[in-house]
């Protein structure tokens, strides 16, 4: 538990003193896009709206702890064929916690090969830090003396944008997508000066009915970069009737995830995913767990739409 300990105060360090804590990361990416991506908003023509939680590496305290929730509809302003969305993710990492919400707008035009959404995402990134925490292990309590962590509670509020693209057509979807494009600096202290990087998103699925046509097998890809690191999602979901999914997911030198969803009635799912740990930490503590909640409505019809495909929320 000290050796996960330090591991977490250098990590959160290094992300003070250089630029602010990486994008979460997700096992079921592909449901909460929008929350990287404004051009997703109104891909499908339905309301939909997601509650998703995470906690990652299960019993090492101060370990990452997300919460996200996402609303995204299909809409007509002035004339224009539209998406607006809004999104609110917390995420917390031992003594620091980030809060951002956004609202974003598409504008949603057809072309050859599929309909293409354009859009833009303002909002705001508020990154607190308390210099005051347990220690693990311990009952001792104080303030950490490092020149790059505030003493006692500090935080900053920035503005944030971000700009997205995603085509949509009857069996496929990509997506490209850029967070944090003002890069805007958040100051906590003399010397935790830090800023939001860019992080770059590129993401791609497609639907293959099997020779049973009661499933359907859906590869997908998520690749997210800062220009430092990058992460990398390989997923392959087998879904049945259009309302139970099962599927496998790997990201690259971190972990093998086993995802679940289900259907439950009238356009509410439910879906769990457990992240095995295949990276350094695997023997520091348990696995990753993300749960979440969501539902889809159709208000154009006025009733609720089944879906094609459980990927596209």
């Amino acid at each position: 538990m000290k050796k996960i300990f330090c591991f977490l105060f250098l990590y959160i360090i290094a992300n003070l003193a250089a630029i602010a804590q990486q994008d979460p990361q997700f096992s079921f990416n592909r449901l909460i896009q929008l929350t990287v991506n404004p051009g997703y908003a109104g891909n499908d023509g339905l309301i939909n709206g997601i509650i998703l939680n995470r906690y990652q590496w299960d019993g090492v305290k101060g370990s990452p702890k997300t919460l996200v929730f996402s609303v995204g509809a299909a809409t007509n302003i002035l004339g224009l064929n539209s998406g607006v969305g809004f999104n609110v993710i917390s995420d917390e990492l031992g003594f620091s916690k980030n809060i951002s919400v956004s609202f974003d707008y598409a504008y949603r035009t057809k072309t050859r090969i599929g309909e293409l959404g354009i859009g833009t995402s303002l909002g705001f990134y508020n990154m607190s830090v308390n210099g005051d925490w347990y220690i693990p292990e311990s009952d001792v309590h104080g303030t950490i003396n490092e020149p790059g962590i505030p003493q006692g509670e500090a935080s900053q509020l920035a503005f944030d944008v971000g700009l997205g693209l995603f085509l949509r057509s009857r069996n496929y979807y990509f997506g490209a997508s850029v967070t944090h494009l003002n890069q805007a600096s958040l100051i906590l202290a003399d010397q935790a000066r830090s800023f939001l990087a860019r992080h770059y998103y590129l993401t791609a699925g497609y639907n293959i009915t099997l020779s049973d046509p009661l499933f359907e097998l859906h590869p997908s890809v998520y690749f997210k970069t800062d220009m430092v690191a990058y992460q990398a999602d390989f997923t392959v979901d087998l879904v049945y009737k259009k309302r139970f999914s099962a599927g496998l997911n790997y990201r690259i030198n971190d972990a093998i995830c086993v995802l679940v969803g289900f259907e439950m009635n009238n356009g509410l799912k439910i879906g769990y995913a457990y992240d095995l740990m295949t990276s350094a930490l695997a023997g520091y503590g348990g696995g990753s767990h993300e749960l979440y909640l969501s539902y889809s409505l159709d208000l154009g019809k006025n009733r609720i739409k089944k879906y094609k495909s459980i990927r596209y929320l």
